[in-house]
């Protein structure tokens, strides 16, 4: 037997419905993606942190609160700007 509220055959993205986090908790998630991302590509470049800041023309700083997968604060003309630098493109779809 399933319970309407909270029981058995809910999900994580219900309860976080039924208490109004759920764009909050969506949108750190998509950050800590997007900044793994950007680590990861850097990787692949053999791009330093200070390289990759160059190549934004930005500060290192700036470049750590980017990758900074606890920060959902950034702009997304910045999150665009450091897919350039790589190369890449940032894409957001709605699904």
């Amino acid at each position: 037997m399933v319970e309407e509220r909270g029981g058995v055959g809910s999900s994580f993205e219900d309860y976080l419905r039924e208490q109004g986090t759920l764009e909050e908790a969506t949108a750190a998630a998509v950050k800590r993606v997007i900044a793994w991302q950007l680590k990861e590509a850097m990787a692949t470049e053999r791009l330093s942190k200070n390289a990759m800041a160059r190549k934004m023309n930005t500060s290192r700083s700036q470049l750590d609160r980017i990758l900074d997968p606890n920060n959902d604060r950034i702009q997304l003309v910045t999150l665009i700007g450091a897919a350039e630098a790589l190369g890449r493109r940032l894409r957001i779809e709605l699904v």
